[in-house]
């Protein structure tokens, strides 16, 4: 059998290590060669055909390894590092979502996180769900933006993944549909070679309840997709999309290589790659790093 894709296995190291019976499980499944060590106890590379030559589909793997904590992704072999990357900030940079977080602050945090789940979830139309939340924080101070950026917490190895990525000569970008006062933050504390979002009107001290137009939303985040891999010469396979809402949908599907981020079930049902246990170490994995390529700065 040609050995044409790799079925990587990847665990939350802090939940436990990667276990041999279900490796000899999934290698199994897929009628693989010997496993490949990426990291001990943390993620390996099963070496197999291509989904469908008589091998179980991603699906069904993930189904079969249910409740063993263990996040199943399938790569072609070849062209596995990519020469892009962009990456949602909220719940997938970052632990959470900012614009809630604010909205806490400003004492309007249950209905502001109505909307963002509903839109998230793709029950409401991304612009639309901005400007009804933005508008909430009419003539509440500016000040509260300090406040919020103080509870925000980087996600497991999002570091990691982008100085690993601008080591080996990848593009890195993070396009958010949330405010540039945080992107811009975090942006420096990963090395983000370059960030995008919205821009919260203001009316001297205070907010005026507006966001700047045009919206960074899900067709401005494929937009950039376009734009920065046409600038690199790069082919839409050679990129790396990471998001967990609706609006990351787009962009998602036209990445070579998109992935599902701990994310919302519509989500999930629309993407086949997906990371639900592990932290953003995974999607170095998935491109064939060892734990020896890893960088942290």
């Amino acid at each position: 059998m040609t050995r044409s894709h790799c079925l990587t296995l990847v665990v939350n190291r802090a939940a436990g290590t990667l276990a041999a019976p279900v490796i000899d499980a999934a290698r199994e499944m897929v009628k693989g060669a010997a496993p490949v060590v990426l990291s001990a106890g943390e993620a390996v590379d099963i070496p197999c055909g291509a989904p469908g030559s008589g091998s179980a589909q991603l699906s069904t793997i993930r189904a079969a390894l249910n409740g063993k904590g263990v996040d199943v992704l399938l790569t072609r072999a070849r062209g596995r590092r990519k020469g892009l990357l962009i990456a949602d900030m909220d719940s997938t940079i970052v632990t959470g979502e900012t614009l809630d977080e604010l909205a806490e602050y400003a004492g309007i945090g249950e209905a502001v996180r109505a909307i963002t789940a509903r839109s998230m979830n793709g029950e409401m139309n991304f612009e639309e769900a901005l400007r009804a939340r933005v508008a909430l924080l009419r003539g509440k101070p500016e000040a509260l933006l300090e406040r919020a950026w103080a509870d925000v917490t980087l996600n497991e190895g999002a570091k990691t993944l982008v100085a690993t990525m601008r080591a080996h000569n990848a593009t890195t970008a993070l396009i958010s549909g949330g405010f540039t006062f945080f992107t811009a933050r975090v942006a420096e504390l990963c090395g983000f070679a370059e960030h995008h979002a919205n821009h919260l009107g203001t009316d001297g001290d205070v907010f005026d309840g507006t966001v700047g137009e045009p919206i960074v939303g899900p067709d401005a985040k494929l937009a950039h997709l376009e734009r920065l891999s046409a600038a690199r010469g790069l082919k839409l396979s050679a990129t790396l999309c990471v998001g967990d809402g609706a609006n990351d949908l787009p962009m998602l599907r036209q990445a070579g290589l998109g992935v599902a981020f701990h994310a919302k079930p519509v989500v999930r049902q629309a993407i086949e790659q997906q990371v639900n246990h592990a932290g953003l170490r995974a999607l170095l994995f998935a491109q064939g790093y060892t734990a020896r390529d890893l960088r942290d700065d």
